[in-house]
């Protein structure tokens, strides 16, 4: 709970949709589990060379999603972007959340719900700066994220701080 004061809660959220809970959906709890027992196997791998990673992203996008650096708070507009649509890893193009499960946080970060769907997105436990916390990462590249924390709204209670660097919005037509 240290890690998700640190970080911020979610008072006064601003929701892109209401959206009823489902049967199926994660919660801290799984969270935690599947941290610890291991991570879902990826829809697909992309594996490149540190020069390919370094090639293709900018300065920031490589220091954030390949070196799990942490961009500045507030420093994207994408904290208050609601527009319907689709994030994707910055490094595959991954879908990895939706507008629907989008709010405002008010840590400075775009926050989401939940991931886009099962296997996306992995988890590992994060005891660094002496706290625990769940790091975020593409399961598909392997590009960091973010963190997952246990203080976000209903219906799932999780608050998915992720990087704006670390994820492209996508086109309509994509």
């Amino acid at each position: 709970m240290e890690a998700a004061a640190a970080c911020g809660g979610a008072g006064g959220l601003k929701m892109s949709a209401v959206r009823e809970p489902s049967p199926g959906e994660l919660r801290w709890k799984h969270v935690v589990e599947i941290a610890r027992q291991g991570n879902e196997p990826p829809p697909r791998r992309v594996e490149k060379s540190d020069a390919e990673w370094r090639a293709q992203l900018s300065a920031e996008e490589y220091q954030v999603a390949r070196k799990k650096g942490t961009e500045r708070p507030f420093s994207s507009e994408m904290c208050a972007l609601f527009t319907p649509g689709r994030y994707n890893c910055v490094c595959c193009g991954t879908p990895l959340f939706d507008s629907t499960s989008k709010f405002d946080s008010r840590t400075g970060w775009p926050s989401f719900t939940q991931p886009l769907e099962k296997g996306v997105v992995a988890y590992h436990l994060d005891e660094s700066y002496g706290m625990q916390r769940v790091e975020t990462t593409c399961n598909v590249c392997d590009a960091h994220l973010g963190h997952v924390f246990p203080d976000g709204p209903p219906p799932s209670g999780l608050r998915f701080c992720i990087n704006a660097v670390s994820l492209r919005k996508a086109k309509a037509d994509e």
